[in-house]
């Protein structure tokens, strides 16, 4: 009797893993890109979320910014090392279904309004937080340029 449920318990699980990994399999990557350091990492992270989406155009993407990664998201701001402005880059993402989010808490520390932003923006609490919400609660992958 006892080796009979164990064999039941043991079918119940492996149906149940096996639907959890073909429901995974069949839905669409979810990432969330961190950036917090638009020098390092803007013109970097905005050409990997590009090429991200030419492979795999299902995946829905988050960019979060906070500290000096916001900078990005500024009205006429560019590339110091190679002169690019982001607002095109940024607009064409935006426009294949990338959401880019500022961190409020930033705005509030280096005393910048949300005006200063491209009309791409939104605009989030805290990035730090979002950042850890979409990981864990939302099953957002990570990655950070």
């Amino acid at each position: 009797m006892k080796k009979i449920i164990q064999l039941i318990f043991a079918a119940i699980l492996a149906i149940g893993l096996g639907s959890i990994a073909s429901a995974q399999s069949s839905g669409s990557s979810k990432v969330v890109y961190h950036i917090d350091d638009a020098e390092a990492q803007g013109l970097k992270g905005l050409r990997n979320i590009r090429n991200h989406l030419d492979v795999s155009p299902q995946t829905t993407i988050i960019v979060v910014t906070h500290a000096n990664g916001v900078d990005i998201m500024m009205e006429g701001a560019k590339d110091k090392k190679n002169n690019v402005e982001y607002a095109p880059l940024v607009g064409a993402l935006k426009s294949r279904g990338v959401r880019f989010e500022v961190c409020e808490i930033t705005l509030k520390n280096r005393n910048l309004k949300k005006e200063q932003f491209t009309l791409d923006a939104d605009f989030t609490p805290s990035g730090v937080v979002r950042v850890a919400d979409l990981q864990y609660k939302e099953g957002f992958a990570y990655i950070k340029p």
